[in-house]
C-alpha cells in the first residue's frame, strides 16, 4: 500500500515538473524568438525555413533601428512616465491600503473594495473620450505630466488591493508590542510596519512600472508629438503603411524594449520573495 501511494505521489510530482516545464517553455518561446530575429540578417528573416540560431549573427538590425527611429529620446519619456507613476503609485496606494486592511469591515472599506473591482471591468476604450477632453479643458494633452496622471489613476486600484493584502498579513501583535513598549503611532508605523510592508511596496511599484512602461493605447491617444511619444508608440513606426513590418529593426527595437522591465525584475525579485516576518516577533 505504501509503495503504492509512494509510486503515485512520484507520478503526480512528474506531472507538475512536466506541466510547469511546458508552461515555461511556453512563456520563454516569444522572447528566445525575439533575441534570434533581432540578430539574424535579411537573408535569412527572408527565409521559408528559419532556424532558432542565426547562421550568421549581425547588429545590423540595431543599428537601423536606432538610425531609423529616436529610440534613446522615446525610451527617456517611457522611463521617466513610468518611475513617476510607479513612485506617485505608492505613495497614493500605501496609506490607503493600510487603512484599508485594519478596516476592513468598515463601509468605507467595503466601498473602496467594491470600486477596486469595478474599475478593472472597464475597457479602454470607453474611458478614453472623456479621459480624453477632461485632459484637453486642463491644458494636459500632448504631455508627459497628463500621461502619468493617466497611468496612477488607472494603476491605483490594482496596486491598492495588492498592498491591503499585504498589509492584511502584517499581524496586529506586532504594532500592539510596539505601542506597550512606549512607541508612538507614528513610531510604529514607521519602524516595524513599513519594513513589513517593504516587500509588497516594492511588488507593488514594479507592477506599476512595466504597466506604464508597456502602455500603448492611452500614449497613442494622448500624446502628438514626436518629441514626446514613448516607446510602445516608437515601435509602430517600424511598420509601413501597407502593414509590412520592417522586421529585423522592430525585433531588435523591442528586445531592446523588453530589458528595463526584465533588468529590474530581476534586480528587485529577491526583495519581492524575501516577505517574510521570520525575527519580527520577539523571543
Amino acid at each position: 500500500m505504501n509503495t503504492r501511494l509512494t509510486a503515485r505521489r512520484r507520478a503526480a510530482r512528474t506531472g507538475q515538473y512536466l506541466a510547469l516545464l511546458g508552461y515555461l517553455i511556453f512563456l520563454a518561446f516569444p522572447l528566445l524568438w525575439l533575441v534570434s530575429t533581432a540578430f539574424k540578417p535579411p537573408r535569412e528573416l527572408a527565409s521559408l525555413h528559419p532556424g532558432w540560431i542565426p547562421d550568421h549573427p549581425t547588429l545590423d538590425n540595431f543599428r537601423q533601428a536606432f538610425d531609423e527611429q529616436p529610440l534613446l529620446r522615446s525610451a527617456g519619456n517611457s522611463l521617466i512616465a513610468s518611475l513617476a507613476a510607479a513612485a506617485i503609485t505608492v505613495v497614493i496606494a500605501t496609506p490607503m491600503a493600510y487603512v484599508m486592511a485594519r478596516h476592513h469591515r468598515s463601509p468605507l472599506s467595503r466601498a473602496a473594495t467594491g470600486w477596486i473591482v469595478v474599475s478593472q471591468a472597464f475597457p479602454f476604450v470607453l474611458v478614453i473620450i472623456p479621459l480624453f477632453l477632461v485632459l484637453k479643458e486642463v491644458r494636459l494633452i500632448d504631455s508627459l505630466s497628463g500621461l502619468i496622471m493617466v497611468y496612477v489613476v488607472w494603476s491605483l486600484p490594482f496596486a491598492l488591493w495588492m498592498l491591503a493584502g499585504y498589509a492584511r498579513a502584517v499581524p496586529r501583535e506586532l504594532e500592539e508590542a510596539a505601542a506597550v513598549d512606549g512607541a508612538s503611532r507614528l513610531r510604529t508605523l514607521i519602524s516595524v510596519t513599513m519594513p513589513l510592508l517593504a516587500p509588497g511596496i516594492v511588488a507593488t511599484a514594479l507592477f506599476a512600472f512595466i504597466t506604464a512602461w508597456n502602455e500603448f493605447f492611452f500614449a497613442l491617444v494622448l500624446l502628438k508629438s514626436p518629441q514626446k511619444q514613448t516607446m510602445p508608440v516608437i515601435l509602430t513606426h517600424f511598420i509601413g503603411t501597407e502593414g509590412v513590418a520592417d522586421l529585423g529593426p522592430l525585433a531588435a527595437a523591442s528586445l531592446l524594449a523588453t530589458l528595463p522591465s526584465l533588468v529590474l525584475f530581476a534586480v528587485i525579485q529577491r526583495r519581492i520573495t524575501s516577505g517574510t516576518l521570520a525575527g519580527a516577533v520577539k523571543h
